[in-house]
């Protein structure tokens, strides 16, 4: 019996062909024996057709017979299919790791399986990130500002471009296709990005110290992750009483040139230039930090890098890079104020994204001279040399809230205090060097036009932290082993 239905599948196999037919018998044999895929079988079933269809379709003329059975060998494996199966496209796989997904979807690339393609694309992304593998649900980056992102944008890459999926190779030559890598971050920390994934999902990080925040801000830019970014950025937003409005205390290099404005003395935020009105020539700088805030708070930036601060002529000299992005910020301010640009087109783009490497000062912005003008307060804490001390007891060539730059003459000292420069090396010069401060900034009408321009910034001193002589600096030195 076995022999005679043999021979009967036979001839009927023969009659087919000779009729025109491309069904094959139902135990012919398609051999890849250079082919070693071990995901084969959850493949299986997956070819050309989405769905396994039945009855007449537009692929009748190269459909194989539903019912009939064929043999499939990869490698060593020999895989019983039916027709159905192999037209077929639309089986769910779930990849495990990321050689999996690779192997996955080299498989899909190979054997044309649009549907399975689709799917892997819409799938985790998996990726190895040091020695540690990772499953990412892709809905993680729903948060403003985290999408596009690292991940994203190589996924999106590698799927928007099948031909170039094996690159120098023709698809249709190839017996198997060649191996794909994983996903791998080899030069990146997996406890740092586990950090990052715990705070993606929502969850609350306790930041160890700022060795660890600045780990976590380094990576976060390294993956695009701008919303999480922000979310790592040290600040504090309160509401001052006295002022009557909401205030952001901030470090200078995190602030984004993009989210300055202007609120004038008439509370109308300049959010841009507008060609036909003129933005007011008094008010405070303001900002909002992005994908979070969605109203402005009045800027106090925070610096801890050295000023040298003029106590007669009360202005600021300013160093390296601090220099540049104040250079930077007034630039961006006189821009929404619709001044008139005093530097060069390309040395004012590349100051306002702080890249470039030439010398840049604030005298080449129409808002200030080299030396920053900058005003003291009643209001303001001043920490001089480890002591608090009063605005008042040191009023010598310090200036209250009626000007910048200019002593009250009625009040002013005719001789500045012996014991405040006593021990300082530089006396003669009266200086003080700041080694952390806080500063608001006031425009204001300009008393002399300069370059055409009829404002002006100030810096206003909100805390300051200063040493006026050597011996202070060096108690605050330490050594680099205790």
């Amino acid at each position: 019996m076995p022999q005679t239905h043999r021979s009967q599948q036979a001839d009927e196999g023969q009659k087919e062909r000779s009729s025109g037919s491309v069904a094959p018998s139902s135990h012919s044999t398609q051999s890849y024996a250079s082919t070693d895929f071990s995901n084969i079988d959850q493949l299986a079933g997956k070819f050309k057709v989405p769905g396994i269809v039945r009855g007449g379709s537009e692929h009748d003329g190269r459909r194989l017979p539903d019912e009939k059975g064929f043999s499939i060998q990869v490698g060593s494996e020999l895989y019983k299919l039916s027709g159905a199966s192999i037209m077929s496209d639309g089986y769910l796989v779930t990849p495990i790791d990321g050689r999996h997904f690779v192997k996955l979807f080299a498989d899909a690339q190979f054997y044309r399986l649009p549907r399975l393609q689709s799917q892997l694309f819409e799938s985790e992304i998996f990726v190895e990130v040091g020695n540690e593998h990772f499953r990412i649900p892709r809905d993680i980056f729903s948060a403003p500002g985290d999408t596009p992102n690292y991940f994203t944008l190589g996924f999106t890459v590698f799927f928007s471009s099948p031909g170039d999926v094996f690159p120098g190779l023709n698809p249709r030559g190839l017996l198997r296709p060649p191996a794909i890598h994983p996903p791998r971050i080899p030069n990146r920390s997996p406890k740092i990005f586990a950090d990052l994934l715990h705070m993606l999902r929502g969850y609350a990080l306790t930041i160890q110290n700022e060795d660890h925040r600045s780990q976590l801000l380094k990576d976060a830019r390294y993956y695009n992750l701008r919303g999480l970014e922000q979310k790592l950025i040290p600040y504090t937003i309160t509401h001052n009483i006295d002022r009557r409005i909401s205030e952001i205390v901030i470090r200078l290099q995190d602030i984004k040139s993009s989210q300055i404005s202007v609120l004038s003395d008439g509370r109308k935020s300049t959010d841009a230039a507008s060609p036909n009105t003129q933005p007011s020539r008094s008010g405070w700088v303001t900002y909002a930090r992005p994908f979070i805030d969605e109203t402005r708070h009045e800027l106090i930036l925070e610096t801890s890098d050295p000023m040298l601060l003029n106590l007669d002529s009360v202005r600021l000299t300013l160093f390296g890079t601090t220099r540049s992005r104040i250079t930077g910020l007034f630039q961006t301010i006189a821009n929404k104020l619709n001044l008139p640009t005093t530097a060069p087109l390309g040395l004012m783009m590349l100051a306002s994204e702080g890249t470039s490497t030439q010398q840049q000062n604030p005298s080449s912005t129409p808002l200030s001279e080299d030396q920053v003008k900058v005003r003291f307060g009643k209001d303001t804490h001043i920490v001089l040399d480890g002591v608090d001390r009063d605005f008042e007891e040191l009023q010598w060539g310090l200036v209250g809230e009626q000007g910048a730059g200019e002593a009250p003459s009625s009040d002013r000292p005719s001789k500045r205090r012996r014991e405040d420069f006593e021990d300082a090396a530089f006396s003669k010069q009266h200086f003080w060097a700041l080694n952390r401060s806080q500063w608001r900034l006031r425009i204001q009408p300009r008393a002399v036009s300069s370059g055409g321009s009829d404002a002006e910034i100030v810096m206003v001193a909100v805390k300051i932290d200063a040493t006026s002589n050597q011996k202070t600096r060096n108690v605050q030195r330490g050594f680099l082993s205790s």
